[in-house]
């Protein structure tokens, strides 16, 4: 089943979330190439493609997972959750409906 994974940044978070994309992106890729994804991507915390400095209000990833304890395991998991990026994140099912 899908599942909508939705991060929400911390403030001041920016720096730290910069130093942990690395790792965040791979578990990303891993998932894709597993295919398992169907989008992931953050949201500017302004209405820019490029945040600059405003940064980002959080992320969103909607993926397959065998469970939702499963998906809920994963993003907790996640290295933005390590360092202190997001300050809450929630898991739910998701059903792809369009295209």
């Amino acid at each position: 089943m899908w599942y909508a994974i939705e991060g929400y940044d911390g403030s001041g978070v920016l720096e730290r979330r910069m130093q942990a994309r690395p790792q965040h992106l791979a578990r990303l890729h891993a998932l894709r190439d597993a295919g398992k994804l169907l989008l992931a991507g953050p949201c500017p915390a302004i209405d820019a493609e490029d945040p600059g400095p405003a940064g980002f209000s959080g992320s969103i990833v909607i993926a397959e997972f065998a469970s939702l304890e499963e998906a809920r395991a994963w993003a907790e998991a996640d290295p933005y959750v390590a360092a202190g990026v997001y300050a809450r994140v929630e898991v739910r099912p998701f059903r792809a409906v369009l295209p």
